[in-house]
């Protein structure tokens, strides 16, 4: 009994969706804190912007009333700054000068302090003691020192940077999590594809694969037969799964050419090796003392011993061009001389037909000599075999509309029309006693097909039963300005 694969029901365990989740983690926690740095630059900027400008009120007004008595220095420390009599240097640093400051402040110094600063993860800072901006100008001679306490805001901040700071990790860890099941769902169809992959690569038991043969005219094999489904996924994916469905077809579909072609090859030998077999049964019997009855059954097998090496020869020679491993060695060639040396070989071998060529000039293409020799000689041995002894065999050749056309018409038996568009087939016969005693297998045509296939060209065929038939080869020109024939 054939081993089956069960499709995983579980979650996908994959190390890209590890990578994929871890990317994706660190990729937001960097924007968190790119984002965590901004905010910081942004308010201690904001900060040290806005306390400038309210220094430089202060320095106005102090220089327009004088400065503050002491009593009046106690009211203003409950507002959070004050305005004294320098000595010495600030708590803190000296901004530099070249920083935006307004133009009542040019030429004073600002010493800004931000306190005790600690550094937590993420990049929040914490304030750990006193937060201030001083101002040092002179006024009316004096030189005093405008403090602003900016504790209450960097406190404030401290506290909302917390806040943010414990929405990002919360944010992190769910992202964690979702990201997980959005990669998941995202590479299902590849989880897919790969089960399907796996369906179909598995082993095969024999009676797998009779069931995989199915009949010769309609497979139904259990493992070819299998299409990736494609509804619902994404567009990438989509296309490929399409992709591997189409080369399943052509798969099957060359499994099923290649099981008819077996089957016919073995039907093809079996009758020459059954009369091989009688043959030799009947010398055994009979031949030993009659030369007659011995003669009789050499003659046999010789004949079937040919039928069957040529048989071979054509089948190697299918087998090649399926694999693409026939010779191919295109030349400029003319086809009006290769039609003359064919039909001058026909004519030294047979004479009991008319042969005719019909051709006014050279018609060139670009061509393997061999292959169309082979193709052309097919085409008049056929005519020979199906035309009746002193009917007329025709070759021509002529060059128009850029496109060379090389035929050959008998006076034979001819194709009916049920029959026309099978002819090119492997092991396809018109007439199957006929075809026996003219000794065909029906590969030739396929074997001329597939050279003009190769060149690039196609077969023309027109036929009336009981009149003959026309097979016309056409080809494409090497080149436009090439002479040509009259119709």
């Amino acid at each position: 009994m054939a081993a089956r694969t069960s499709r995983p029901t579980g979650p996908i365990k994959s190390s890209i969706v590890a990578r994929l989740n871890a990317r994706l983690f660190f990729r937001l926690l960097g924007i968190y804190l790119l984002l965590d740095i901004l905010l910081i630059l942004l308010f201690w900027g904001g900060l040290i912007v806005w306390s400038d400008r309210q220094a430089a009120e202060l320095k106005a007004l102090a220089e327009e009333q004088g400065a503050p008595s002491e009593e009046a220095a106690a009211w203003m420390s409950a507002g959070s700054y004050s305005v004294a009599e320098a000595e010495g240097d600030p708590n803190g640093i000296l901004l530099p000068h070249w920083l935006p400051s307004p133009q009542a402040l040019e030429g004073d110094q600002r010493w800004f302090d931000p306190g005790t600063v600690h550094l937590i993860p993420l990049m929040i800072f914490s304030t750990g003691g006193p937060t201030s901006y001083t101002l040092v100008t002179q006024v009316q001679g004096q030189e005093l020192a405008i403090t602003l306490d900016l504790s209450r805001p960097a406190t404030l901040f401290v506290f909302a940077g917390r806040v943010v700071l414990i929405c990002q990790l919360v944010s992190l860890v769910l992202n964690l999590f979702k990201n997980a099941g959005t990669i998941r769902r995202t590479l299902r169809p590849i989880q897919d594809l790969a089960a399907a992959a796996t369906r179909l690569g598995g082993s095969m038991s024999p009676e797998e694969l009779q069931a995989l043969a199915g009949e010769l005219d309609e497979i139904n094999a259990s493992h070819l037969d299998r299409r990736i489904p494609v509804t619902g996924t994404q567009k990438e994916l989509k296309a490929l799964a399409q992709a591997i469905n189409a080369m399943l077809d052509r798969i099957n579909e060359a499994y099923r050419s290649q099981t008819r072609f077996v089957s016919d090859a073995s039907h093809e030998l079996r009758t020459p090796i059954a009369v091989i077999q009688g043959y030799a049964s009947l010398l055994d019997r009979w031949g030993k003392d009659d030369p007659a009855t011995r003669q009789e059954a050499i003659d046999a097998i010789r004949q079937e011993a040919d039928s069957m090496k040529q048989l071979v020869e054509q089948l190697l020679f299918l087998a090649r061009g399926d694999n693409d491993s026939v010779p191919f060695h295109p030349q400029l060639c003319d086809l009006s001389e290769l039609a003359a040396e064919v039909l001058r070989e026909t004519q030294m071998l047979d004479h009991t037909h008319q042969l005719e060529g019909k051709w006014l000039c050279a018609v060139p293409v670009v061509a393997d000599e061999g292959l169309i020799k082979q193709a052309l000689r097919i085409l008049v041995d056929n005519a020979l075999k199906y035309t009746p002894a002193g009917g007329c065999i025709t070759l021509s050749v002529q060059g128009k509309d850029g496109l060379a056309r090389l035929t050959v018409a008998d006076q034979g038996q001819g194709i009916d029309a049920q029959s026309l568009p099978h002819i090119f087939d492997r092991f396809y016969r018109t007439d199957e006693s006929r075809a026996r005693q003219t000794g065909g297998a029906g590969l030739g045509l396929s074997i001329a097909k597939w050279i003009a296939d190769r060149h690039g060209g196609w077969f023309e065929v027109v036929s009336w039963p009981g009149v003959g038939t026309r097979f016309t080869l056409v080809l494409p020109l090497d080149s436009m300005d090439a002479p040509a024939a009259p119709a």
